[in-house]
């Protein structure tokens, strides 16, 4: 179970900080470009604006399920550090299963539920269906169930999973 584990955490991690790396470099890249249009052909482009709002939101889904497949999200340590290894263990396996839970309702179906919802309705400039841009909550909704299997599995068994960006 563990090599799984192991190999499952390796392939989201590269897989979630590539999406990420390139939604930031093309976002960055049409900020450019618009600041170009705007202040120096004096015409600005339009569908820039609504393209990095959507690659934002991306981004930011994309990014949550990165922070908690490498445990880097934030947390308050003030109780969890004052508490006994064993409670401090009951603590992690109560939050984790909580986000869990959290991530398959909320996130995942409630965010498929919005998406198919959306495929009606389109975005001013673009005329893309919304439900693309919504559609990247149910996708990193699976991301951080999975995420969160692994950090159960680790918090149960005190094994610590190996792969993508240790340091």
């Amino acid at each position: 179970m563990k090599e799984i584990f192991t190999a499952m955490k390796k392939v989201m991690t590269k897989l979630l900080a590539g999406i990420a790396t390139i939604l930031l470099s093309v976002m960055t890249l049409l900020v450019l470009y618009q600041v170009f249009t705007r202040y120096v052909l004096d015409s600005p482009a339009a569908f820039t604006e609504e393209l990095v709002r959507y690659f934002l939101i991306w981004t930011g889904f994309i990014g949550a399920a990165y922070a908690f497949i490498t445990r880097e999200h934030m947390c308050l340590v003030l109780v969890r550090d004052n508490l006994k290894p064993q409670q401090r263990r009951i603590l992690m396996i109560f939050l984790d299963v909580l986000i869990l839970v959290f991530a398959l309702f909320v996130i995942t179906i409630g965010g498929f539920k919005l998406a198919v919802s959306a495929q009606r309705e389109y975005s001013a400039l673009l005329g893309i269906p919304r439900s693309l841009v919504y559609g990247m909550a149910p996708v990193s909704g699976l991301f951080i169930i999975m995420a969160q299997i692994i950090n159960i599995y680790e918090d149960v068994t005190g094994v610590t999973i190996e792969g993508g960006d240790e340091k």
